[in-house]
């Protein structure tokens, strides 16, 4: 500790707010020495902060020795003036830079004050039916306590960020509606925002989420609870979704284990029951059970444990069908409970259920296949009232030679896919056979196959490490979206100014915005790096992040998340095209053509990006939920109604072909099929159909297959939904209800509910 010589204990420090607290000069030098730390200066030491530090202290001991009061401002001007005296200008030069960007930020943040106090005003007073903030989150009940915690918190987190947080020109551009920064709120804790969780790696050694380790699962009950408990606890380190890549290999050891428990139970039982135990060498048949790879097996491999018995070979035949038997019927109770899981258990301080999606469809094996098998069947069943489970998102995965073609091993699972999906909405379809998609599969190995998150996120190259491009342990860091129909407006012919769009302009003003955005993405991405491990206990922690194991407490987080994405948004390019041209794409091969253009422009840009800062920068279809009608309410202010831009109350999902313009299935797909292969980041591509597709599967497998052969990366097929609000079943309804057995007009009548476009990071 620095001594001056001189008392000044009963020294008070006047706070910028007016309040007086006693003078502590450890906290000038942690002033002085984070101004040293601030320069890249290697010579400095802990001499150059106490020569500076003893230089203030005197000027102190000096000036205010017969003073009762100091205030703050003047304690920084005595730092400012001695770090010059002594010429130590770097340090200067940035402590009185950050000085300045402070006090600049609390300006900000008071001038956002009254706005603020607004909008707890309207969170606490207003219905989420009457406030858009409450349904920010479609995954958060905005009406509950805990909702409107959340909700206060994120209000303020926001205000914080853009004050203190980012250059106010990205703030700017996010409030004037230029872009749109996603999950603002989270800026400050530096959260990343989805993952694809590699179970196996997981489940190795078992892992802890805080609270006490959790030994390896040993059978498929376990592994499929231990399944939801990482997707709830990753969630509380990031402000996405949760995914889960190859969800039918992770839980097929599963699968195996319980059949193992179950032939030896079995075994064990007739022969007891049969008192044949003697004739058999029981020590020998365990250890050969153990060693088993597969459920599939020919009895004949215990011949040489047993005597010459007809008997002995018949009840080895018969504990084996009953242990398959059970094997199967525990996978179903063990999927039916992480659909009940998923749609049940709280995470981020209980107020809403993880958004959670998995990928499956690949794995040949016996015991995957049991694992698709029952999980199908056990989305099908619905939850407890036979409502349709929104979590989790499952996702199908179509190969050729795995389930795409009849003869294939895994076509029935696709069939029942369909059937599932016709009446319950889901599984969506992703497509490994898609180029985009293809040129990273590598046979046997589920890596490499695609996966995406439930919304449309999608994570395969990686500029940064071109060792690990794989799916496992990677998501997206962090997304910015750009309002296309904003630029099209001012450089387009919507407004009547000219006659001819500008397209140079167009071009000019979309590089310069993607620049921003470019920036914004970096300066986020460096506070995201600042963190350290523990503040990711579960992410980082336990090694479920791609690289995380081994990292050292204080270690910097850039060598690990870096294999992440960057990603660039849009919406909106239907209104963009009509505000340019009069058309969307849709309409005309003109259009069409241009829009590709469009895209393919900020594809390139963001390839360059990537090339330049050797960072996944990345190009997304954005989800439009929420953000379609920021944009248009802003837009429509300032430009009014436009016909066919502004005079809806939304912008059309990112490249879609919009909802309202009649155009058959096969040429929708032709249309939106280009646009995939450019958005690497991730997109999907929504078909709209009208009446019951439970009764016509063999046309619901078509459009799957027409997704195929138009280079689809990632396909749904929405459709009406019933609901009975009586006894709350969601599905198909004919004339009588499956869930109560009530007839349509007994009461009340069934409700139509027409399937949302769902966003998997849960807004």
């Amino acid at each position: 500790m620095v001594s001056t010589g001189t008392d000044l204990s009963q020294l008070k420090v006047v706070k910028r707010d007016g309040k007086k607290v006693p003078f502590q000069h450890e906290k000038i030098a942690l002033a002085i020495k984070k101004g040293f730390d601030s320069v890249l200066n290697e010579t400095y030491t802990i001499e150059d902060h106490t020569k500076v530090l003893k230089a203030v202290l005197n000027c102190i001991e000096e000036q205010y020795k017969d003073v009762p009061y100091i205030k703050i401002e003047d304690i920084q001007d005595m730092i400012e003036n001695n770090l010059k005296e002594l010429h130590y200008d770097d340090v200067l030069e940035s402590f009185a830079s950050y000085r300045e960007r402070r006090n600049e930020s609390r300006r900000i943040f008071q001038s956002r004050y009254h706005k603020l106090t607004k909008a707890i005003e309207s969170l606490t007073l207003k219905a989420a039916i009457e406030e858009d903030s409450k349904r920010d989150n479609a995954n958060v009940d905005g009406d509950t306590p805990m909702g409107t915690m959340l909700q206060y918190g994120s209000t303020l987190a926001k205000e914080f960020a853009k004050s203190y947080m980012m250059n106010p020109k990205f703030a700017d551009a996010h409030d004037s509606g230029q872009i749109h920064i996603h999950d603002l709120d989270f800026l400050p804790m530096g959260t990343t925002t989805c993952c694809q969780i590699d179970l196996n790696d997981l489940f190795k050694d078992g892992f802890s989420t805080g609270h006490g380790h959790l030994r390896p699962p040993q059978d498929i009950m376990s592994y499929s609870a231990l399944a939801a408990i990482a997707i709830q606890s990753n969630q509380n380190d990031q402000h996405g979704g949760q995914s889960i890549p190859a969800f039918d290999y992770y839980m097929a050891p599963g699968v195996l284990k319980t059949f193992k428990k179950q032939f030896k139970q079995q075994l064990y039982d007739y022969f007891d029951l049969t008192e044949v135990l003697n004739l058999v060498k029981w020590e020998h048949i365990v250890k050969e059970i153990d060693r088993l790879k597969s459920i599939e097996f020919p009895i004949e491999k215990f011949q040489d444990f047993y005597e010459d018995s007809k008997l002995v070979e018949h009840i080895f035949r018969l504990a084996y069908e009953k242990a398959i038997q059970k094997t199967d019927r525990t996978t179903y109770q063990a999927m039916e409970a992480f659909i009940h899981n998923l749609n049940t258990m709280h995470s981020r301080a209980g107020a809403q259920v993880p958004f959670s999606s998995i990928n499956f469809g690949t794995d040949t094996s016996p015991e995957g296949r049991m694992v698709m098998k029952n999980y199908l069947l056990a989305a099908d069943a619905g939850l407890g009232h036979g409502e349709t489970p929104i979590f989790p998102i499952s996702i199908f995965k179509v190969k050729e030679g795995i389930n795409y073609n009849k003869e294939d091993p895994n076509y029935d699972l696709l069939q029942l896919s369909c059937k599932v999906s016709a009446k319950r909405l889901f599984p969506n379809f992703s497509f490994i056979d898609s180029p985009f998609n293809l040129q990273y599969y590598k046979k046997d190995d589920y890596r490499t196959e695609i996966a995406y998150m439930g919304c449309r996120t999608r994570v395969m190259a990686n500029v940064a490490n071109p060792d690990n491009e794989v799916v496992t342990g990677r998501g997206n860091l962090s997304f910015t979206s750009i309002n296309l129909p904003r630029i099209a407006i001012k450089h387009g012919i919507a407004l009547g100014e000219r006659k001819k769009a500008d397209m140079d302009g167009f071009y000019q003003e979309l590089a310069d915005l993607m620049d921003l955005v470019r920036d914004q993405l970096l300066e986020r991405f460096e506070i995201q790096c600042s963190k350290k491990v523990y503040n990711f206990p579960f992410l980082l922690g336990q090694g479920v992040w791609i690289d995380s194991k081994g990292l050292k407490p204080n270690q910097r987080l850039k060598p690990v998340l870096k294999n992440g994405t960057l990603t660039i948004g849009f919406i909106g390019l239907a209104e963009t095209l009509k505000a340019l041209i009069g058309e969307h794409h849709g309409e005309s091969k003109k259009a069409r053509e241009l829009g590709y253009e469009i895209i393919k422009f900020m594809r390139d840009r963001v390839d360059e990006y990537a090339k330049e800062y050797k960072l996944n920068f990345s190009l997304i279809a954005t989800p439009a939920e929420g953000l379609s009608g920021r944009f248009v309410g802003i837009d429509k202010s300032i430009y009014g109604i436009i016909p066919g831009v502004t005079d809806r109350s939304y912008y059309t999902n990112s490249f879609h072909v919009p909802v309202y313009y009649n155009i058959s299935v096969v040429e929708k797909l032709k249309i939106e099929g280009p646009y995939h292969a450019l958005t690497n980041g991730g997109h999907i591509s929504y078909i709209e159909l009208d009446g019951d597709t439970a009764n016509n599967l063999e046309a619901f497998e078509k459009i799957v297959r027409v997704m195929h052969d138009n280079n689809i990366g990632y396909g749904a097929i929405n459709h009406p939904v019933d609901r009975d609000p009586v006894c709350g079943y969601t599905g198909v309804i004919g004339d009588v209800c499956p869930g109560c057995g009530r007839r349509e007009g007994e009461g009340v009548t069934v409700e139509r509910v027409k399937n949302a476009d769902l966003c998997g990071c849960g807004r």
